[in-house]
């Protein structure tokens, strides 16, 4: 309820305010007629003396856009600082309408996948209502290897998965290596690296072909992650041994029936558990991966552009000013939306200098009198 007032009161005030005051700069330039106009102004002045002749210089060596008609004047600059919260508003309008767009046409997936398998798309959990055409179909992915690299202390320090693009003829279309903070993008759809699991143990019982066993994450209360299977070492699995991996880097712990620790082994090497040969060939891992299509992403990055470069506009002056000449006095007078001190600084000095009398007045007046 609360985003949709504050979307509905957004678009009302910049259609009933900011567009209005659009069409208010697009339009002839007010000139004030009357001296009364001029008393609203915080700063205003009447100078018999002066003289647009005067004004003009002033006003242009201060790089203000100058309109006269007859006896009126008005002059301004800075109009990008008017201009500026209307952009504000519109790149708001634009952020909103990507976020709605991605909110109705994208999803968001979640897949583990062991290394060597290939996949499709499928563990969707959050979708939009049109996002049914974003979802890969004729294209599936191919995780050729995961592994981590660990600091010599034995912690991660980052874990990579290589994937592979296929089309529907499972030819390969595109192929990177991806990490955290490195994803692969293809036909608007990112695969971001995000985490990883002990999928299986590759093994040899004497000398039997290699047999896998899928490894299931165990329940540790909270103390660390930990993956185990059990391995039978009889035919009549009768007996056998539990082996616990707590990471990829090839040591697995093996406890017997009574939960004793009878062994560790590496990967690559054997140990003999009740009267049999177990060789470790390979523990497989497999690559957490978070599955993202927002169509709108372009859009909100437009609007965050666009909002930048708003808020720079706003940042400047919108300087007015009017200036009226009568039969009896010449009125001038001022106004703008920020930087009022300064603008009270440069309407001082102009102030002055339209006091003063014009040069050739001055050098006349200068001159001795015979």
């Amino acid at each position: 309820m609360y985003r949709r007032n504050c979307c509905s009161s957004l678009t009302t005030c910049t259609f009933q305010r900011q567009l209005p005051a659009l069409r208010w700069f697009s339009r002839t330039w007010n000139f004030y007629s009357q001296p009364r106009q001029f008393q609203k102004f915080a700063l205003s002045a009447e100078l018999p003396q002066a003289s647009f002749d005067q004004l003009i210089p002033i006003l242009q060596k201060r790089r203000y856009k100058i309109f006269q008609d007859g006896d009126k004047l008005y002059a301004h600059k800075g109009i990008v600082g008017r201009i500026g919260p209307i952009v504000v508003h519109a790149s708001m309008l634009l952020i909103l309408l990507g976020a709605i767009w991605g909110a109705m046409t994208g999803f968001f997936a979640q897949e583990m996948v062991p290394s060597g398998e290939t996949f499709q798309v499928r563990n969707i959990f959050d979708a939009g209502p049109w996002a049914a055409a974003q979802i890969p179909k004729d294209w599936s992915v191919k995780v050729n290897r995961f592994w981590i690299d660990y600091t010599p202390d034995g912690t991660i320090d980052q874990f990579y998965s290589d994937l592979s693009v296929l089309n529907q003829a499972g030819e390969e279309v595109d192929r990177q290596t991806i990490h955290v903070n490195k994803p692969l993008r293809h036909n608007g759809v990112t695969f971001y690296q995000a985490d990883w699991a002990v999928a299986a143990v590759r093994f040899r019982l004497n000398n039997s072909p290699v047999l896998q066993l899928p490894m299931a994450q165990l329940d540790t209360g909270g103390a660390g992650r930990l993956w185990g299977t059990w391995i039978p070492t009889k035919p009549d699995l009768s007996d056998g041994v539990s082996v616990v991996a707590k990471d990829l880097q090839g040591i697995l712990l093996v406890y017997d029936m009574q939960g004793k620790l009878i062994a560790t082994v590496r990967q690559g090497m054997s140990t003999d558990v009740n009267g049999t040969t177990l060789s470790i060939v390979e523990i497989i891992g497999s690559t957490g991966l978070q599955i993202k299509a927002d169509p709108g992403i372009p859009i909100v990055y437009a609007g965050f552009g666009l909002l930048m470069l708003g808020v720079v506009l706003s940042y400047v002056s919108h300087s007015q000013i009017w200036a009226l000449r009568t039969a009896d006095n010449f009125y001038i007078g001022g106004r703008t939306n920020r930087a009022q001190l300064a603008f009270e600084r440069e309407m001082l000095e102009m102030l002055d200098q339209l006091t003063q009398p014009p040069p050739a007045l001055a050098q006349s007046m200068e001159q001795p009198t015979g």
